[in-house]
């Protein structure tokens, strides 16, 4: 070191020396290169974590953005045909809202959002964008309950749109569908034939589907057919009806 500092001529041997301490130095080194390497790739690893679980709260929400808009142009379509439903209808009409669902097994009726606010009064025909659903049975100031063409207790006159044959439909609460009463087994009924309402009773009026045969059973045993209709009306799944104002002495 006295003779690096004291002879300028030393400066080439010095410059030699550092080919072979070169090796040592990157050796020495290499440990910490190694680990700042090393806390960046962590870094990194922590980053691609963090923005892969970002992206991925971001699709579950896309996902279930989507599925509300799903359910939003689905509801949009149905209000659609309601309303077209509504427009055939002669006179007055609301669209009411489902609250409840009765639960008993056996029972088949449902609450509305609509009472005598809105004029609405018991016997009051019920509809949905595909056909009848049942009538208005009790109304309080703002909620009112119908009893659905497939409850047990139910009753509509009905007529065949391809034979015009007459009948009477009552709710089959073990099937979930409508059965007709007292038909012939000479009767002229054939799978998949619509009933729609005869008008004949006193709340329904003339022309809205029914339902439509599903079942023609002839037992030898048995005095008269067995005929089931699947309801036109989505029962199970309609949210919006259709109220509409009928009497039949008006």
């Amino acid at each position: 070191m006295v003779i690096d500092k004291r002879c300028e001529s030393f400066a080439s041997i010095r410059a030699a020396l550092t080919l072979p301490v070169a090796p040592l130095q990157f050796l020495v080194s290499w440990p910490a290169y190694a680990v700042d390497d090393l806390r960046r790739s962590l870094s990194s690893h922590d980053e691609l974590v963090k923005e892969n679980l970002s992206l991925k709260t971001d699709q579950l929400l896309l996902r279930s953005q989507l599925q509300r808009l799903i359910a939003i142009e689905s509801e949009n379509n149905y209000l659609k045909s309601l309303l077209r439903s509504s427009q055939q209808v002669k006179g007055k009409t609301l669209i009411a809202e489902l609250l409840a669902v009765e639960s008993e097994p056996f029972m088949h009726q449902v609450v509305l959002d609509k009472g005598t606010r809105e004029e609405v009064y018991v016997g009051q025909p019920v509809l949905d964008a595909n056909g009848v659903m049942g009538q208005i049975i009790q109304v309080g100031p703002i909620t009112s309950r119908v009893l659905l063409i497939t409850d047990p207790h139910s009753g509509i006159a009905v007529q065949n749109v391809r034979s015009g044959l007459r009948s009477v439909a009552v709710g089959d609460s073990y099937s979930g569908k409508v059965r007709l009463m007292y038909v012939p087994k000479t009767a002229d009924i054939k799978p998949n034939d619509i009933f729609i309402t005869s008008g004949l009773g006193d709340h329904y009026p003339e022309g809205y589907p029914v339902g439509r045969v599903v079942a023609v059973i002839k037992d030898p045993t048995h005095q008269f057919a067995d005929i089931y209709l699947q309801p036109s009306a989505h029962l199970e799944s309609s949210r919006q009806v259709l109220l509409i104002w009928y009497r039949r002495n008006v």
